[in-house]
């Protein structure tokens, strides 16, 4: 595996926040302010996990759910 420096994984992971955003939006509307935070404070292999996740998702309620596991 190439190194990665840290400005690059902060690019990756900026990259990855403004993907799942985008899904989250089309899979299950606007999100409020307080789930856009805990979504933008995921790690790059959360997100890459919720990224997988959401496509399986029905509503907010099911990404609220999948946040609750991930502080658990």
């Amino acid at each position: 595996m190439p190194y990665i420096t840290s400005i690059e994984r902060i690019g990756r992971q900026e990259q990855a926040i403004v993907l799942v955003l985008r899904q989250l939006a089309r899979r299950c509307g606007k999100l409020s302010p307080n789930l856009l935070v805990q979504v933008q404070a995921l790690s790059l292999e959360q997100l890459e996990g919720l990224s997988d996740a959401l496509l399986d998702f029905a509503s907010i309620q099911d990404l609220e759910a999948w946040l609750s596991q991930q502080e658990g």
